[in-house]
């Protein structure tokens, strides 16, 4: 896979550069670095997989990985990172050998204390794709079913004082790729053009004055722009605007606020290469792009955008924003609520709506995640769940996965996280809707999706805890329930659930043993369901 070695690389940044000096697993305190932990482990385990429905196929492999958990907590650099790569090996003609690399990082490191800070993260995960193309977290599935998930961003923030006018600025550069590999995504007989790769750039600058600093009212002003490049059929979004906003204070903890400014929002692609008979043209990588052609306007809003809503702050541990207006040519409703009851427990809710592709998404829901955190794992794949255990920020990018397909989309929807610590056990729930409407130009090869709608429903849930001094255990549930506007048959619900029981034989050797199973439900086609066990050791430096 040529863009794994750039691709690693930047889920490595997450480690950062005061850590290499230390020994592996030791923890340091210091200005501008603080404690530092570093985690790296091997493993090997025999998995046995049996299919319930509708065949009754058993394969058996065996499993080596590496990988390394690493966290830092300072005064000017918080991060987290976790990274592993697996090899299995299979048994008997069903089984196939492969490999593949999961990870994920954030990263946060002040450049100038509180002026200039540098943001970077990654994810690669491997997903199920099933349910008319979906993309599925944590799935036993291997070979032909499964998808590799890349991306990455970095970029800088500002945030300066001009006398009483308050500047911030940021810009994010971002990278994310779709590797179906020898996957066969099949939607009612016909070949799913899946997405491929994009580019992201986003950038904001905001100057205001907060409410009683010059004025009664804080007052500011801002600018926006969000451009994605999709390698499919050559797919644009280009996103700028331009607003004014007012705050007004109406009590201690409360302040209305509203908006209005310019927008300008245009999506546009080129068509698809036919060959002598007019068929399309189908590469490696999806539809072939006609590069003669010349682009073709699939969405065009130019106008006034405008919101009000409510800020309410009652603690510095609550927090409850909520807005409505009309942006992107319609009404528009976005949000979010966090609480944290206390230091062992929170719960955030985020209500969005927002125009991208699937990278676009992917790379906005990774931004999102928090600097530290705990990455939830399958016992038995020993892929991301998607969510993480933080008991900080919101958790979970399950929302952003939904479909393949290449074709961008508006995106509405809303997700949920809470987590918790409770002396030797920690759970965590995230769930949400999703809701995509595609868009495509009229007289290209994608004009039939423009205007059709995907729904995706999901919760993922997990339980963690020590039983005795040398006795743990951890579980994962999740549950996806999608509906589609394409009519192919493909509307389900797809359920999970594993546990697994870990024994501490040395001070660095850990035994375990898991089960899982899993199922996807289809209105008209067969269910299918599959069953795992797991029994491994892992060895910790």
């Amino acid at each position: 896979m040529r863009h794994w070695p750039v691709l690693c690389g930047a889920l490595l940044f997450g480690v950062p550069v005061a850590a290499q000096d230390l020994p592996q697993g030791d923890a340091t305190r210091g200005k501008g670095v603080g404690r530092v932990e570093i985690a790296p482990y091997i493993e090997a385990a025999q998995v046995l997989t049996a299919e319930l429905s509708p065949g009754s196929d058993t394969v058996t492999y065996t499993r080596v990985a590496a990988g390394v958990d690493a966290t830092v907590n300072g005064r000017n650099t918080t991060g987290s990172v976790s990274l592993r790569y697996e090899r299995h090996f299979g048994w008997g003609k069903h089984a196939e050998d492969g490999d593949s690399l999961s990870g994920l990082a954030r990263v946060s490191a002040a450049i100038v204390p509180r002026v200039l800070t540098i943001e970077a993260g990654g994810l690669a995960a491997r997903t199920s794709t099933k349910g008319g193309g979906r993309s599925l977290a944590g799935g036993y599935e291997r070979g032909d079913d499964t998808t590799q998930l890349y991306s990455i961003y970095a970029g800088p923030s500002l945030h300066t004082q001009i006398a009483d006018v308050a500047v911030s600025a940021n810009y994010r550069f971002g990278y994310n790729r779709v590797n179906a590999g020898d996957s066969d995504v099949v939607v009612d007989g016909k070949d799913l053009d899946v997405f491929d790769e994009s580019t992201t750039h986003v950038a904001n600058i905001h100057a205001g004055t907060r409410p009683g600093d010059v004025l009664p009212v804080g007052l500011g002003i801002g600018a926006g722009w969000n451009r994605e490049d999709i390698s499919n059929l050559d797919q644009r979004i280009d996103d700028r605007h331009l607003r004014a906003d007012v705050t007004v204070p109406v009590g201690q903890t409360v302040a209305l606020v509203g908006g209005i400014g310019y927008e300008k929002v245009r999506i546009s692609h080129r068509d698809v290469l036919r060959d002598e008979n007019g068929d399309p043209v189908v590469g490696a990588n999806g539809y072939k792009t006609d590069k003669d052609k010349p682009r073709q306007i699939a969405y065009d809003v130019d106008g006034m955008i405008w919101d009000v809503g409510l800020i309410w702050r009652p603690s510095p541990r609550t927090s409850l924003e909520a807005h409505v207006g009309r942006r992107y040519g319609s009404a528009t409703y976005y949000g979010s609520f966090g609480w944290q009851s206390s230091r062992r427990s929170t719960v955030n809710i985020s209500v969005y709506d927002s125009i991208a592709g699937y990278g676009g998404q992917l790379n906005r829901a990774l931004v999102s995640l928090p600097t530290n955190f705990e990455a939830i794992r399958d016992p038995i794949t020993g892929e991301l769940n998607g969510c993480v255990g933080s008991l900080k920020d919101a958790g979970c990018i399950n929302g952003a996965l939904g479909a393949l397909r290449s074709a961008t989309f508006r995106a509405r929807g809303i997700s949920a996280s809470y987590s918790l610590e409770m002396g030797r056990f920690t759970t965590g729930v995230g769930v949400g809707y999703d809701r995509r409407k595609y868009i495509a130009g009229r007289g290209t090869i994608l004009e039939s999706i423009n205007g059709v709608t995907d729904e995706n429903i999901w919760l993922a849930a997990y339980l963690n805890g020590r039983l005795s001094e040398r006795g743990s255990f951890s579980t994962n549930v999740f549950a996806n329930w999608f509906s589609s506007g394409f009519n192919l048959g493909s509307d389900g619900a797809a359920f999970g659930v594993s546990a697994a029981y870990n024994h501490l034989l040395t001070r660095r050797l850990v035994a375990t043993g898991a089960l899982g199973i899993e199922g996807i439900t289809y209105e008209r086609d067969e269910d299918s369901w599959i069953a795992s066990a797991l029994v491994g050791m892992r060895y910790a430096f």
